[in-house]
């Protein structure tokens, strides 16, 4: 085990920081730290499930289930800031220990959620309270009930065979997804596409080529350098006149984890085989079965059928759309050409394309005057830097945040770490996490993260953004107004704790304030003349919304189907499965979805969410919150707008509330009305006359 550090005589790792709101001491922490930090955290949280089970007590609420909820605090602080810090910056030394330690995590854990003892003890307990013999608060009584489900659903009541398979499999799982994340990001890493030819670059900003220059100089190489992200059309293409780099970077983007040594081919056809193996032990017909059992969808048929009803409108209007950026040609519309054209055409009807708009979206501007101006308005609360504290990186800046709600409104409530721009050891994407979770029993408060992929601007000058890059900041701060309003007794419920086609609800209906006009009016100014957006630019910034939304929803709809097929598939099926390529392209056919000129989303072998995230089975989540987010856009629009009496709403019903909530319940306690499918059709500018109807999203559970 690593050595205290002699000046705090404190682990860097396995005990509390002494910094404000327990930031990590990340000045403390070496790499060399984490390996057998983990390892011990590992033990000592074996040592105290032991400890409950050993127990000669009768099982209680306090001695088994609250111990329960309390175990484990050393592993959890140690993962979040070893997980905290793989995702922006996994340096070789963090991936080894990745490598290592993420099958001992998975064993550790399926032990544990196996142990026969430990279900019979929180059994006894969740027996007494279905019995009425227990009298505890609301959020205890979900707390009991979580344990027992949880343990219910890892397999504690199957037989010794049966449980030994699951750890196997488990653990296998865990190396798996390790490998198919490290596949995608060296491939990602390699295929990133070299321009040595600047003639190639015409229609690319200045300050985007200074970016690109600035990867080619870091990777040890001449030129410019286009660095590929997640998504499969990279943004960067909607700039690119040159037609043959357009071409490059598309083939690029496609061949993702499958070039040679990094090929996710095998890890995908094994995940989904063993993890519809743990399904069958589980006396289940597939993994989406699983997995939606305690989502608010509640079954894959119903998760389907909400995309399926949007499909034929999706189709109808991406081909109309096709057919516009085609200009009457008798030819079909090559993918790698799409958002080019999409872009030039947008300009022509409405008068506005990102090269317009990106002069008033400035990044500092936009975090200060929108983004955080937007929560300081409904929630009430202050955002203040603190410089005296240090991220995990130098460009890594730290936010206190206060709430004028609390009883002292001096004393803050969280941190904020923000992490804005691109490196080549960073995963793609943008996302938002913790190094630590609010909870009252353990009198701990939110430390939460925004991190995001944005081209870093040449030395003195501003980092301008995209209306869609605007649209991302709001998003992940959503997600961190989640975290930071969290107001609940276990840890288990905080925050983001919460079913995954329920999580992006708030992210989602946060973005709504991105694109209001009264909130463009106060923080689009152009950099150089001060001049806030005109209204007539904004109107059609409004009318070029829907624009593109035909072949938008086909990718998302293709990519989200593609994973509910995959987890949909039965043991017997997914070892039947041996193409990847041919499993793609019959569920694209057979969904109506394999129109020409549109990839999905994410192919499989790059679709990091579902083969090393967590939304196996639930990338579908992202459009079912949108129904609920486009609905809640327009009941704020109908309260008048940033009001923070609407915000108090939000934050009573939903964001203080986290996981110790009935999500639907809470929803129409809100809202005061079941949500309605039609908001997010309206929003789209999908033709409801085609889309099979449904009067309401299905009744959840929690």
């Amino acid at each position: 085990m690593t050595t205290p550090n002699p000046d705090t005589e404190r682990h860097p790792l396995l005990d509390e920081s002494p910094l404000p709101y327990g930031l990590p001491d990340f000045a403390t922490i070496r790499d060399e730290d984490l390996e057998p930090a983990i390892l011990t955290a590992i033990d000592d949280h074996a040592a105290e499930i032991a400890a409950i089970t050993s127990n000669p007590d009768d099982p209680t609420v306090e001695n088994t289930v609250i111990a329960l909820e309390c175990s484990g605090q050393a592993l959890h602080r140690v993962l979040s800031v070893f997980y905290g810090l793989l995702g922006p910056d996994a340096t070789p030394a963090r991936l080894d220990v990745d490598r290592v330690v993420s099958p001992l995590l998975a064993a550790h854990h399926s032990a544990m959620m196996t142990d026969p003892v430990l279900y019979a003890r929180v059994g006894a307990v969740f027996s007494a309270l279905e019995a009425g013999q227990l009298e505890v608060d609301d959020e205890t009584d979900r707390l009991i009930r979580r344990h027992h489900r949880d343990l219910l659903r890892a397999g504690a009541a199957l037989d010794d065979d049966a449980r030994a398979r699951l750890t196997a499999i488990d653990t296998r799982l865990a190396e798996l997804t390790t490998r198919f994340g490290e596949n995608l990001l060296a491939s990602t890493t390699e295929l990133a596409v070299p321009v040595t030819d600047e003639a190639e670059l015409a229609g690319l900003p200045e300050s985007m080529r200074a970016s690109l220059a600035d990867s080619a100089r870091q990777a040890g190489r001449d030129g410019w350098l286009i660095p590929l992200g997640l998504p499969t059309v990279q943004p960067i293409t909607t700039w690119l006149d040159d037609a043959g780099l357009r071409g490059r970077v598309m083939a690029a983007s496609l061949r993702r984890g499958s070039t040679p040594g990094h090929d996710n081919t095998p890890i995908v056809l094994e995940i989904v085989r063993l993890r519809a193996e743990r399904a069958q032990l589980l006396g289940l017909r597939s993994h989406a079965e699983h997995v939606l059992a305690v989502e608010t969808a509640e079954t894959p048929e119903a998760a389907r059928g909400l995309l399926m009803d949007v499909v034929d409108a999706a189709v109808t209007n991406a081909r109309n759309e096709a057919k516009d950026l085609l200009g009457g040609e008798d030819r079909e519309l090559d993918p790698a050409d799409w958002a080019w054209k999409s872009e030039r055409l947008r300009a022509t009807r409405f008068d506005v394309d990102d090269a317009t708009v990106r002069p008033y979206f400035e990044l500092e501007t936009v975090l200060r005057d929108a983004v955080m101006y937007s929560a300081e308005n409904l929630y009430g609360l202050r955002f203040v830097e603190r410089t005296d504290l240090s991220g995990y990186l130098p460009d890594v800046r730290v936010i206190e945040v206060f709430d004028e709600h609390r009883s002292e409104p001096d004393a803050g409530i969280g941190l904020l770490l923000l992490d804005y721009y691109a490196r080549p050891t960073k995963r793609g994407g943008a996302w938002m996490t913790s190094f630590r979770d609010q909870s009252r029993l353990l009198d701990s408060r939110p430390v939460v993260v925004n991190v995001m992929n944005l081209s870093r601007p040449a030395a003195g000058e501003p980092t301008l953004l995209t209306m869609d890059e605007v649209t991302t900041m709001f998003h992940e701060f959503g997600h961190a107004l989640h975290g930071l309003l969290s107001d609940v007794q276990y840890p288990v419920f905080s925050g983001t704790s919460v079913p995954r086609d329920f999580v992006e609800f708030p992210s989602q209906v946060n973005e709504m304030w991105a694109r209001r006009p009264e909130m463009l009016a106060h923080y689009a100014r152009h950099r150089e003349t001060g001049e806030p957006i005109a209204t007539e630019l904004v109107e059609r910034m409004r009318e070029a919304e829907k624009f593109g939304e035909g072949q938008a929803t086909v990718e998302y709809l293709a990519a989200a189907l593609l994973d509910l097929a995959w987890h949909s598939l039965t043991l017997d099926e997914a070892l039947a499965v041996t193409d990847v390529d041919e499993f793609e392209a019959l569920v694209l056919a057979d969904a109506g979805l394999d129109v020409p000129g549109i990839e999905p989303r994410y192919r499989s072998r790059y679709f990091q969410h579902v083969f090393a995230g967590g939304y196996s089975a639930a990338y579908y989540s992202y459009f079912w919150a949108e129904v609920l987010d486009a609905d809640a856009a327009e009941w704020f629009v109908e309260s008048g707008g940033l009001q923070r009496s609407s915000g108090d709403a939000m934050r009573r019903e939903v964001l203080s509330r986290g996981g110790a909530i009935d999500f639907l319940d809470a929803y129409r306690s809100m809202r005061g009305s079941e949500p309605n499918p039609e908001a997010l059709l309206r929003r789209r500018g999908l033709d409801s006359s085609v889309v099979g109807g449904r009067e309401s999203v299905p009744a959840g559970r929690s």
